[in-house]
């Protein structure tokens, strides 16, 4: 924080230049002192609520503009589940409050037992045909197709007609919580009712 709090001078610096203004013109638009402003900008005095508030009013700029906090990595790095000759990719970060994965199912799969748990899950399907079992219903879904459902109806999944499909499928929190019933231990709770 340190770091991004040593940068609201030259980008309030940079700010005022953007907009033609002089340190005194800004100064007193801004109901403070030019010197002030100087000593903002070159850093030499730490910037406060109280003295921010007017410039950015009068540069019409917001605070966050000039204190910017560093974004973290927003690259999701969780390695690739294999279970079951399914290739599930994790496509959110592990304590998501929505989970992601991109699953694939293998050709040829059985029909794994029917489950049911608390949650919603939705997919869509990228790739091949998906076989959903959903209580009495026997459903086909091909590419573009989309399903979304109370997970506390009993169902299940597998690929259709002879080559894999590819799904995206999320669940709620409520849903992953319940998606636990692994013998895997390397496998996250989350992905076990996949």
């Amino acid at each position: 924080m340190d770091g991004e709090l040593a940068q609201v001078g030259p980008r309030l610096r940079s700010a005022r230049q953007a907009r033609g203004l002089t340190l005194e013109e800004l100064a007193t638009g801004a109901g403070i002192s030019a010197s002030t402003l100087s000593r903002l900008e070159s850093g030499k005095r730490q910037a406060s609520l109280e003295l921010l508030l007017p410039l950015t009013k009068r540069l019409g700029v917001t605070l966050d503009d000039l204190v910017r906090v560093h974004t973290a990595d927003p690259r999701v790095r969780r390695p690739v589940i294999r279970r079951d000759g399914m290739v599930i990719a994790p496509l959110a970060p592990e304590h998501s409050p929505v989970l992601t994965y991109k699953i694939t199912y293998p050709a040829g799969g059985a029909l794994p037992e029917l489950r049911t748990h608390d949650g919603f899950e939705w997919l869509y399907v990228l790739q091949g045909r998906l076989r959903l079992r959903l209580g009495d219903q026997d459903l086909i879904l091909t590419p573009g197709e989309a399903a979304e459902f109370d997970t506390r109806t009993p169902h299940a999944m597998s690929a259709h007609g002879g080559r894999p499909a590819q799904v995206i499928s999320i669940f709620n929190e409520a849903g992953a919580r319940m998606h636990t019933h692994t013998t895997d231990p390397a496998m996250p709770a989350d992905a076990a009712d996949v």
